[in-house]
């Protein structure tokens, strides 16, 4: 999660702040399918809402009666019934049962049988509640297991940036897990993460200007099943594309996989998580058609309707309206061809003394785990140094607040705030994927965009936190074209890093 609020002074968006994150607690113990008693975390503080029942979870053990639930609840099980019939069944909570049966078979490494598939689709096709507004109540009909994931991260995020507008705030921008809620007097470049991208700094497949509105990324990729020998059961990792989405089709109990990455832009957040995940299923024409019945219902809260679809044919397609959030960035087209040979050179032969454009650096790090229910990522910096001890290329700088970058001492000291401020600014709208582990990568060009000599420099790795522990990695590399693998040690901050030099 990142937070960048705007206000008249420092206690008020503290305020802001404060408010946001206890509006995302309170309905997080509300609409969470995961809060369920005697499954508990032993390393977290046992008094803290974390361990928890839920609302939704405390309800879904009921069977036939009429229970009287939270405004919350009652409004989210509603936005289901609705986007279950607005997109034909491409939306149901109830695909949980069929990610169950995915996961189940992943585990031991083959398909589910052709009757596994059918029992859950008959499972998944019955009607699951009963709402009765009126009553304020809901009834639970089946022994159906659902999740309430689809939309409810983005539902719960836009309340969160109403609440710090309401405690004081004057801008909000929200990004949770890649789903983005822009609120108030603030507009914020948003990167649409490339699918096939394998690196935190890889350049982006879009970027766009937001005001007022919520972008919601849902896709195949970063997540899934891998049934072959030599992978895990599920693949929360960069390899990017998995063997199979974990995205399903209620339809069919099968994973959907045809659209790699679908990014929805929307003014009510609901409205644009529920449609990331349904754009994930549908036929790139039932999605077209669904978007333009929206964009038709002028002054509706669906209305305005954008999105971004990346195909897994490497098809991108975009709606009509979508140039009119686009905002200009470089693009890399492609590699630049090796230097013609330089006179004085025998023909054919190539120059050694520059880096080697069939090389690049992969940079991977852990962020240690803290035993912390608030955890606020540590900042980090990576970059390099030649023999010169002068910095050559900052690869990424990460960070809250701007007036702590100095904690990152070493980093602040040779190279100070290089990039632009836009740069810094920007957040990126992608796929959910799990925590902790961040792959980086260095193309042997200088902050100038130009090849490096070959030869020897210092990668560094540095990681500070507010109030907290401080860590720093050097490790020297002689980058000459020879493939080389470093494994750098565990610390306070860092879980363990590894630098590998390898053809592209």
């Amino acid at each position: 999660m990142a937070v960048t609020l705007r206000a008249g002074n420092r206690n008020q968006a503290e305020s802001a702040e404060a408010a946001l994150l206890a509006s995302i607690d309170r309905e997080d113990l509300i609409l969470s399918s995961w809060k369920r008693s005697g499954n508990r975390s032993q390393n977290r503080s046992q008094n803290h809402s974390e361990n928890r029942e839920s609302e939704v979870t405390r309800w879904l053990a009921t069977r036939g009666d009429a229970v009287r639930v939270s405004p919350e609840l009652l409004e989210v099980l509603g936005l289901f019934d609705h986007w279950r019939e607005a997109t034909g069944g491409a939306l149901d909570a109830s695909a949980e049962t069929a990610v169950r049966l995915w996961q189940k078979a992943a585990a031991e490494r083959r398909q589910p049988t052709q009757t596994e598939i059918e029992r859950a689709v008959e499972a998944m096709q019955q009607s699951h509640w009963q709402v009765d507004r009126q009553r304020g109540a809901v009834i639970h009909l089946t022994d159906t297991p659902v999740a309430l994931a689809s939309l409810t991260k983005s539902y719960i995020a836009g309340h969160a940036a109403d609440a710090a507008l309401a405690a004081g705030a004057t801008g909000v921008m929200l990004n949770i897990g890649g789903d983005i809620v822009v609120r108030g007097d603030l507009a914020q470049m948003v990167d649409i993460a490339d699918p096939l991208a394998s690196a935190e700094n890889d350049a982006a497949m879009d970027r766009i200007l937001v005001r007022d509105r919520a972008v919601a990324t849902s896709g195949s990729y970063r997540r899934g099943f891998n049934l072959t020998a030599n992978s895990s059961a599920t693949q929360p990792e960069f390899s990017p594309i998995p063997e199979f989405s974990h995205i399903i089709d209620p339809r069919t109990a099968r994973p959907a996989g045809h659209i790699l990455s679908s990014t929805v832009v929307a003014r009510d957040p609901a409205t644009a998580g529920a449609l990331a995940t349904a754009f994930s299923v549908l036929g790139v024409e039932e999605s077209r058609s669904l978007a333009a019945s929206l964009g038709t219902k002028t002054g509706a809260k669906t209305g305005g309707v954008e999105y971004l679809l990346f195909t897994r044919d490497g098809e991108r397609i975009a709606s009509d309206g979508w140039s009119g959030y686009q905002t200009p960035f470089l693009r890399t087209a492609a590699y630049a061809a090796p230097p013609a040979p330089k006179l004085g050179l025998p023909a054919g032969s190539a120059d050694k003394s520059v880096w080697n454009q069939n090389f690049e650096l992969d940079i991977s790090l852990e962020l240690a785990r803290i035993d912390d229910f608030r955890y606020r990522r540590p900042y980090v910096a990576v970059w390099v140094e030649g023999q010169d001890h002068l910095p050559v290329r900052t690869i990424a700088v990460w960070f809250g607040k701007p007036r702590y970058l100095s904690d990152l001492r070493s980093w602040y000291h040779t190279a100070q705030l290089r990039g632009n401020e836009d740069d810094l600014l920007r957040t990126v709208s992608s796929a959910t994927r799990s925590p902790g582990r961040y792959t980086l990568k260095w193309d042997g060009k200088d902050d100038e965009g130009k090849f490096v000599k070959a030869g020897e420099y210092t990668v560094f790795i540095e990681v500070a936190r507010e109030h907290g522990t401080y860590q720093i990695l050097r490790q020297p590399m002689d980058f000459n074209g020879q493939p080389q693998q470093v494994t750098l040690p565990a610390g306070t901050e860092i879980g363990g890093a590894t630098l590998d030099y390898h053809k592209r």
